[in-house]
């Protein structure tokens, strides 16, 4: 038998919890408690001219910022939008909560709940215009009023407010509208102030096209759009004689709407622009001079507890982020953390560190391609072109690294000197130490915050009984032992996740013990072990692929629709189940079953 190791991941030292700070200085009694007002944009990176970029035109938020401190470092723990916002509104990492899978409706444990219900508790007037999207069910206690006529226009006379405006704008689906949409979309915008496709900067990571280059033009363009609406509120702000009152956080749920941004834990999917304004009534709390820039690294998780410091509110004790501003800061992070797990109707799991000057990435599923099939990612021209090219063989340099058919295991990135990440020094051996250093870290902040991630969804639901994954987690929960022959199912299925990592499985050996698995209790084990036998047994693993497919389980049919579309030809026999699976329940699985139906469809006569 092998030996069972535990998953090759990466622990984290854990972060200094100091409490007290230099900069969080007390409230004077007498002051009256700051109004708190966020505005929030969709899909998009620090692209704005504030953080430097010259090819923006973002007045409105460059003025902010002279008003206001810029936060350098500041990062989103997943690169999409509902991992993003549960931990956002709770200050726990989704992967603690369950929330991490893209769209799930994780039950929530009474223990956690929405920083603005203890808010609301202390007084304040909390609207929210108007998304919500938590990957859990909104509390009706969450909010005063959650609409897209929320305001703070409606508290009581005198009543302090924190209010949320969420601008939709720059999102990925605005970017690829048809051009006369596209055109009434951003109809406010002069001849100036649109963007040249011809001048547009095009990151190294992209092929360097025409599609592309417009795509790009067009998240500039909507950049400005959003910037005009932000300025629309912070008038409203001033019209209303609330300025001096009131602490202004702008920022976006993630990075850039674009293939290999949104979505990717690099720094283009999880870096975020992050301005705050401090009146001069609430100047104690601010981190440095107006206009200035400040290298703190701060994390989303920490957003929560910062309001609640901000507002006088004790932080609860279950909260994992730290406050970054107000009487309850904390010491500066060392490192902050993403995942990146099911995107849609894609499994896969990675986990990422950064401090900084370094990230690491560990990819758990390094089979998987970057680039494999999704649905909506797929609608972008850009990753249309991108995908042609590579079936015509045409790419070179990084934009083929994405599209690559596997993945390494380890990834690690001199931010400073490679802000693109493009140049893997995970395999030199200059960078040992620090390749060492940052896995163990990874590996310890998996531990600690007991990461569901690492149990196949089915799994997660199977175990949970009925409980909120959260209460899973914290009943003795600890992170499998990756093995063919542990006690544990997620154990053997990260074994069998192993041999992709090490480049096994073919050998007589592996291959008995991957068989065996075919008749294993858990049905997530069975579909890994199918998925990677079928390479060298197809007539084995196919039957076994096609069972699980038709399982009453949805997440399993999941599964086993993940393992079976990329076959190509060799899972004809499953085609007509997977006709039939257009109309599932699940519109995952139907996302499946329509690019299997397609693309058998649309394959060449044999």
């Amino acid at each position: 038998m092998e030996r069972r190791e535990f998953i090759k991941l990466a622990g984290a030292g854990a972060v200094s919890l100091a409490a007290g700070s230099p900069l969080g200085q007390a409230q004077p009694e007498n002051t009256p408690r700051p109004n708190i007002l966020w505005i929030t944009c969709e899909d998009m990176s620090p692209t704005l001219g504030c953080f430097g970029d010259l090819f923006s035109i973002s007045a409105n938020l460059d003025a902010l910022a002279q008003q206001g401190v810029r936060y350098g470092c500041a990062f989103t723990h997943a690169p999409v939008c509902a991992p993003s916002r549960s931990g956002l509104i709770t200050g726990v990492y989704p992967q603690t909560l369950g929330t991490h899978h893209m769209r799930s409706k994780a039950p929530m444990p009474v223990e956690v709940r929405c920083f603005t219900e203890y808010v609301r508790q202390a007084g304040y007037y909390c609207s929210n215009c108007s998304k919500e999207d938590y990957n859990f069910l909104t509390p009706a206690t969450a909010w005063d009023e959650s609409s897209e006529k929320a305001h703070w226009r409606k508290r009581a006379e005198g009543q302090p407010f924190f209010s949320v405006f969420n601008l939709t704008a720059t999102h990925e689906g605005q970017i690829r509208l048809p051009d006369d949409d596209f055109k009434r979309r951003t109809r406010s915008l002069s001849e100036s102030e649109r963007h040249d496709p011809g001048r547009v900067p095009v990151p190294p990571f992209h092929p360097d096209t025409p599609e592309v280059r417009k795509d790009w033009a067009q998240y500039y363009d909507l950049i400005t759009v959003m910037d005009k609406q932000a300025g629309d509120i912070l008038r409203e702000l001033e019209q209303d004689g609330l300025a001096e009152d009131t602490i202004v956080f702008f920022f976006s749920d993630h990075g850039a709407g674009m293939p290999r941004c949104k979505r990717w834990l690099y720094d283009s999917g999880l870096h975020v622009p992050l301005i705050i304004r401090f009146p001069e009534k609430y100047r104690q709390f601010a981190p440095g001079a107006a206009g200035s820039t400040v290298d703190r690294l701060v994390g989303f998780v920490d957003f929560a507890p910062t309001v609640l410091s901000l507002a006088g509110v004790e932080i609860p004790a279950h909260m994992q982020g730290l406050a970054f501003l107000g009487s309850q800061v904390r010491a500066p992070r060392q490192y902050v953390y993403a995942g990146r797990d099911r995107m849609d109707e894609r499994y896969d799991c990675s986990r990422a560190i950064r401090d900084g000057r370094y990230k690491y990435i560990l990819n758990l599923m390094p089979h998987l391609s970057r680039g494999q099939f999704q649905q909506y990612m797929y609608e972008m021209p850009t990753m249309k072109v991108w995908a042609e090219l590579k079936r015509l063989g045409k790419l070179q340099g990084p934009p083929g690294l994405f599209m690559e058919d596997t993945k390494p295991v380890e990834e690690l990135y001199d931010v400073l000197n490679d802000p693109f990440e493009i140049n893997n020094l995970a395999a030199d051996p200059q960078y040992a130490g620090r390749l060492s250093q940052m896995r163990e870290v990874l590996t310890e902040w998996m531990r600690e915050i007991r990461d569901l991630g690492l149990l196949p969804e089915s799994e997660m639901y199977k175990r949970a009984n009925g409980r909120s994954f959260y209460e899973l987690g914290k009943d003795n929960y600890t992170v499998p032992l990756a093995g063919l022959d542990a006690d544990d199912a997620a154990g053997r299925f990260w074994g069998v996740m192993r041999l992709y990592q090490q480049q096994k499985g073919s050998s007589p050996e592996w291959l008995a013990k991957l068989e065996a698995l075919l008749a294993d209790p858990s049905p997530a084990v069975r579909v890994a072990a199918a998925g990677l036998l079928h390479r060298s047994r197809p007539e084995k693993a196919l039957d076994t692929l096609i069972q699980e497919l038709q399982s009453p389980d949805e997440w399993v049919r999941l599964q086993a629709a993940n393992e079976l579309d990329p076959l190509g030809p060799a899972a004809k026999p499953a085609l007509e189940i997977f006709r039939k699976l257009v109309d599932d329940p699940n519109q995952y699985v139907v996302r499946v079953a329509q690019h299997a139906v397609k693309t058998s469809d649309s394959a060449p006569c044999e």
